[in-house]
C-alpha cells in the first residue's frame, strides 16, 4: 500500500510560528526529511520513532542533491510510509517543493502541499517592516538573489527596479553589490531604502538598515551572514517610524 507524502512549510526560523497542521503532520510521521534552515527544536515533536533525514543545502554544499531527494521521497512512500518533507518559509516560495511534488505526481503517488510562512512576510514583519502600507507600497515581488550571473532567465532587474514599490529579494547576500549596480543602473534612486535582515523571527535576528547608495558597505562591516532577506523600498521607513513611536512611549509611560 503507497504512502503520502506531505510537502510542509516550517516558517521562517521561529518554531512556534509553524501551522497547527504542520505540527500535527511532524507528530504522526514515518519519516522526515529536513532542510537546513528549519527549526530543529521542531524535531522534537517527532515520535521516537520516526526516522530523521537531512537534506540541507548550504551556498555551494548540498548534503544530499535535489535528484536524490526525489528519489528518496517515492522509495519511502512506496514502502507504504507517512512521509513529512519539511522545509523552511513555504515549500513552493523558493523551496522547490513544486519540483518535489511534480516527481512524486508522475509515480502516482499520493500528496499534500502544506504552506508555511514565508522570510519575505515573516522576518520582515518581525524586523517591524510591512511588505505593503497605504503610504508607501501597494505591490510588493519576491525574488531571487541568486540568478545574477550565468542564468538562462537572468531576473529582469530594468523591470523591478521601476514596477514593483518593495523588493523581498531571497538568497541575495553574496550578490548584494551586483544586485545594488543593476538597480542603480536601470534608475533606482540611491536614496532608496534598504534593510537587511539577519535571521529573521529568531532570537538571533539582526537588522541593518541603509539606502541603495551604503548598504553594500554597511553589510560588510556588519559582517552580514546568511540567511538573511534584503528589502528594498519605502516600507523601510515604517521601521523608524515605529521604533520612534515606542520610544515616545517608554518615554511617556516613565
Amino acid at each position: 500500500m503507497t504512502g503520502k507524502v506531505y510537502i510542509v512549510g516550517a516558517g521562517p526560523g521561529d518554531p512556534e510560528l509553524i501551522t497547527v497542521k504542520a505540527m500535527r503532520l511532524i507528530q504522526q510521521a514515518d519519516v522526515i526529511l529536513y532542510d537546513r534552515l528549519i527549526s530543529k527544536e521542531l524535531l522534537g515533536y517527532a515520535s521516537t520513532h520516526t526516522e530523521l533525514v537531512y537534506c540541507g543545502k548550504a551556498p555551494g554544499s548540498h548534503a544530499m542533491p535535489q535528484q536524490l531527494i526525489n528519489q528518496a521521497l517515492v522509495k519511502y512512500a512506496q514502502e507504504g510510509k507517512t512521509v513529512v518533507r519539511l522545509k523552511g518559509g513555504d515549500p513552493f516560495v523558493f523551496g522547490r517543493g513544486a519540483e518535489e511534488a511534480l516527481e512524486l505526481a508522475s509515480w502516482g503517488i499520493p500528496y499534500e502541499i502544506v504552506p508555511g510562512i514565508t522570510s519575505a512576510i515573516g522576518a520582515a514583519a518581525s524586523a517591524g517592516i510591512p511588505v505593503t502600507h497605504r503610504e508607501y507600497a501597494a505591490s510588493f515581488a519576491c525574488v531571487t538573489g541568486s540568478r545574477c550571473h550565468g542564468e538562462k532567465t537572468p531576473i529582469r532587474w530594468d523591470l523591478l527596479a521601476h514596477s514593483v514599490d518593495t523588493l523581498a529579494i531571497y538568497m541575495g547576500v553574496s550578490e548584494l553589490p551586483a544586485i545594488r549596480e543593476e538597480l542603480l543602473k536601470h534608475g533606482k534612486a540611491a536614496s532608496t531604502p534598504v534593510a537587511l535582515i539577519e535571521r529573521g523571527t529568531t532570537t538571533r535576528q539582526r537588522t541593518i538598515v541603509g539606502t541603495l547608495s551604503d548598504i553594500h558597505t554597511l553589510a560588510v562591516s556588519m559582517k552580514l551572514a546568511n540567511p538573511a532577506l534584503i528589502i528594498i523600498g519605502e516600507v523601510v521607513r515604517v521601521r523608524e517610524r515605529l521604533m520612534l513611536a515606542e520610544q515616545q512611549a517608554v518615554t511617556l509611560i516613565g
